[in-house]
């Protein structure tokens, strides 16, 4: 995590039953697109996100039902909101030029999560899976702008 910088970082706290087996979906660089997967009409699988180039390894499970976000250049994720109930139910990822990525069923108790920092962006989520996600929570921070270039690739 050395492309972050430590002033601008902000941890919203998991919300969730957070029973199950720990995750991380973490990469090197800016995210440049989302992949959820979820249970047909039930709650949220797992999670893919690809950084510059490279997809991290999904966190929870796969299934037929995937949904996929990819961000234009400059486009950051600035805000995560849905339901959850014992399992995540739903997620929607929101763009800083407002577009958003919305999968699952919209029952359960809400939450919302967003930076300290409104220069900031999402860098990674963590929580904890347990046949489907049982919790989210989300890291904030800059990413060093030699990060943030993704031409020439």
């Amino acid at each position: 995590m050395a492309d972050v910088q430590p002033q601008y970082y902000s941890f919203s706290p998991p919300v969730g039953t957070a029973v199950g087996s720990p995750y991380f979906v973490i990469g090197d660089g800016r995210i440049t697109a989302i992949r959820v997967w979820e249970a047909y009409n039930r709650n949220i699988k797992g999670f893919q996100f690809r950084y510059g180039f490279v997809w991290s390894p999904v966190a929870g499970y796969r299934t037929s039902r995937l949904q996929e976000l990819k961000l234009f250049d400059g486009e950051t994720i600035v805000q995560i909101s849905g339901k959850y109930a014992y399992f995540l139910q739903t997620v929607a990822f929101v763009t800083n030029r407002g577009r958003s990525l919305f999968v699952g069923q919209p029952h359960g108790y809400s939450y919302n999560m967003y930076p300290t920092n409104n220069q900031a962006e999402l860098r990674f989520i963590s929580g904890r899976s347990h046949g489907s996600i049982t919790s989210i929570g989300a890291h904030w921070a800059l990413v060093d702008p030699v990060f943030n270039n993704t031409t020439g690739h």
